[in-house]
C-alpha cells in the first residue's frame, strides 16, 4: 500500500474544524498517540529515510515500517506496512534485544476525519504545535491521490508550502 499524503502547519485548528464541519465532515475518532521510533542495528534509518515505530493509541498497539519518501506534486508517498500486534511493551523487548534502538518518541492528539478514501487529521503534537495531515492509501494511483490532495487542502482553506519532514525529524531537530 502507499501512502500519499501532504502536512501542514496550522495555527488555528479551530478555523479548520469549522470548514469540516460545514461540509458536513464529522470526526469519526479522536485519539491519543504515543509513537516511539527505533533505528535498526545494521544500518541508520536517518539515511536511508525509512522509519519503524511502535504506536501506542486508544485502539491498541500497531508496529509500522514505512519506506523512504517519493516526491510527488506537493505530497510525498511513501509505502507502508502495518501490523495489530498484543503487547507494544512485549514488540519493544524484541527489537530492544535485536539490537533496535530507541530513536525518539512522538506523542499527539489526533482528531480523524474521513472525506471518501480521504483522511484528513488535524494533530496537535507535543512539542512542535498543531498541523493538518491530508492523506490517501492507493495501491498505484499516486498522482491522481496528489491532485485530489491538492484540492481538499484548498476546499480547507489549507495555505503554506507542505512540510515533507516527519513529525520525528521535526521534533529531532529541535532536540540538537
Amino acid at each position: 500500500m502507499l501512502e500519499v499524503e501532504a502536512k501542514f502547519a496550522v495555527p488555528d485548528l479551530e478555523k479548520v474544524r469549522a470548514r469540516l464541519d460545514k461540509k458536513e465532515v464529522q470526526m469519526t475518532r479522536r485519539q491519543q498517540e504515543r509513537d516511539v521510533y527505533y533505528n535498526a542495528p545494521h544500518r541508520d534509518f536517518g539515511e536511508t529515510d525509512e522509519a519503524l515505530r511502535v504506536r501506542y493509541d486508544d485502539t491498541g498497539f500497531t508496529v509500522t515500517y514505512k519506506g523512504p519518501r517519493v516526491r510527488v506534486g506537493s505530497t510525498k508517498a511513501r509505502e507502508e506496512f502495518n501490523l495489530v500486534v498484543a503487547s507494544g511493551e512485549t514488540l519493544e523487548t524484541i527489537l530492544s534485544r535485536l539490537g533496535f534502538r530507541r530513536a525518539a518518541t512522538v506523542s499527539k492528539v489526533r482528531e480523524f476525519y474521513e472525506m471518501g478514501d480521504v483522511t484528513v487529521t488535524l494533530d496537535d503534537v507535543e512539542g512542535l504545535g498543531t498541523f493538518i495531515e491530508i492523506e490517501i492509501l492507493t495501491e498505484d494511483d499516486r498522482e491522481d491521490a496528489a491532485d485530489r490532495i491538492g484540492v481538499v487542502g484548498k476546499e480547507l482553506g489549507v495555505d503554506g508550502p507542505p512540510i515533507y519532514t516527519s513529525y520525528l525529524e521535526m521534533l529531532l531537530s529541535t532536540q540538537r
